[in-house]
């Protein structure tokens, strides 16, 4: 989610979200990496700072066939790692420098093109977010498993280039409500409904 959009979201809760520290959360994120690579567990006791951090056996890579949501993540991103994909797998989607792993760009392309000839305009205030910009999200905005709006890096699915935070009016969210999964996008997590998932055309 675009930092703007969650101040807002945030904003209306009343509450302020847990901070994190970056380079804490960096550090024991990709220590986490290596230790899920080597099929190892990590535990809080092993780095300093993980159990205050709530991260204790947090999964960091998550491949295709995996655990969760992303189990739709193909082989090819997945080899990378989330935050990690090269710049030549991403497409310009037509808004600004926004970016897309290419199939699920030219989805939303479509998707877009499909809804402006119904008259509704579907913009987006977010794509792809490298690892680096996922730790910066969560610091700044502190982690969902902590009440924060942001998830753990390695783990959001704007780190394979799958997700975007559109900004529609009531009429385009009911109209990507209606039409959204004819072009493989999914509105995939419920207090969220600005963020849709490319998990395939059906």
């Amino acid at each position: 989610m675009a930092i703007e959009a969650v101040a807002a979201v945030g904003a209306g809760t009343g509450t302020a979200a847990p901070t994190v520290d970056a380079d804490a959360l960096r550090s024991v994120t990709l220590a986490q990496m290596i230790s899920t690579r080597m099929g190892a567990d990590i535990s809080a006791a092993a780095v300093p700072g993980l159990g205050a951090l709530g991260l204790a056996q947090a999964p960091m890579i998550t491949t295709a066939g995996g655990s969760g949501s992303s189990a739709h993540v193909p082989a090819l991103l997945a080899a990378y790692g989330n935050g990690r994909i090269p710049r030549e797998l991403l497409t310009l989607v037509g808004i600004g420098q926004h970016r897309l792993w290419g199939p699920a760009a030219e989805a939303f392309k479509s998707m877009r093109a499909a809804a402006a000839a119904d008259g509704i305009d579907i913009s987006i205030t977010d794509s792809y977010r490298s690892f680096d910009q996922q730790v910066t999200l969560a610091a700044e905005k502190g982690l969902t498993s902590n009440g924060g709006w942001a998830a753990t890096p390695g783990t959001s699915e704007h780190g394979w280039g799958l997700a975007v935070d559109v900004d529609v009016d009531k009429g385009g969210l009911a109209w990507l409500r209606a039409n959204g999964a004819t072009y493989g996008f999914v509105e995939a997590v419920s207090r969220e409904p600005w963020h849709w998932e490319y998990h395939g055309a059906t």
